[in-house]
């Protein structure tokens, strides 16, 4: 495991690409950590606004054969996310995850996670409001200095590399379902009221019925039928 860091960049993401695209050579458990971001991104082509202090960075993973699919991968960032901060948190109840790639802190957005494919190797960037949370229109936005003293960067980035190592090894050995399955225990319970606004703009609500074998979204509608969901922005509806 390698953590380089710099001073400021214009996407981490964008950097560990351009070396892939020129053929270098980025060994698994490489990781570039930036103090700045001036052109972070976010799902969907959407800005990530950094502020000094918060957990911006990469990585890569070489894509084997006999690998499952590549994209479980933000589903198995999401997971090395959510137990690294489980490590600072007493009330495990307050984080949990949200399809696609969320990890929620009170049901407030604090994370963001983006995966893109280069060649033979997939490239994960994170971005972590350790410190502060910038604003996102439409979205509420929270950081873990709202529960306690904010953890400081440099140890958050170990303990990120560390476990999504340990997650990618998991992915591996286990599979689809298994990742599935550890998903599902950790996002909101079945039945939670959902609403989606999909790639082309419509909005469907129903009800959580869990993650189909591509883990698409499957919304259960008021009359019963099943609808499954594979783009879209995902709230939930308040009691």
């Amino acid at each position: 495991m390698q953590i380089d860091t710099i001073g400021e960049t214009g996407s981490t993401n964008a950097d560990l690409a351009a070396h892939l695209a020129r053929g270098d050579t980025l060994a698994e458990g490489y990781w570039l950590v930036a103090d700045r971001q001036t052109s972070g991104r976010g799902r969907q082509g959407r800005q990530w606004r950094d502020t000094p202090g918060n957990f911006m960075g990469s990585t890569v993973v070489e894509l084997r054969e006999g690998d499952p699919p590549p994209m479980q991968l933000s589903m198995v960032a999401a997971l090395a996310l959510l137990e690294t901060v489980l490590q600072r948190l007493a009330d495990p109840s307050r984080v949990r995850l949200k399809w696609p790639n969320d990890v929620l802190l009170d049901g407030a957005k604090f994370c963001g996670i983006l995966l893109e494919r280069v060649k033979d190797h997939a490239v994960i960037g994170m971005g972590v409001n350790l410190v502060a949370a910038p604003p996102i229109e439409g979205r509420e936005t929270r950081a873990l200095s709202a529960l306690g003293p904010a953890p400081q960067r440099d140890a958050f980035a170990r303990d990120l590399a560390a476990a999504f190592a340990s997650e990618v090894s998991h992915w591996r050995a286990h599979g689809g379902d298994d990742l599935r399955s550890r998903w599902l225990a950790a996002a909101h319970p079945l039945g939670t009221a959902l609403s989606v606004h999909d790639e082309h703009g419509a909005v469907i609500s129903g009800q959580f019925a869990g993650l189909a074998e591509d883990f698409a979204l499957i919304l259960r509608l008021d009359d019963g039928s099943q609808r499954v969901i594979h783009a879209g922005d995902v709230t939930e509806e308040k009691a």
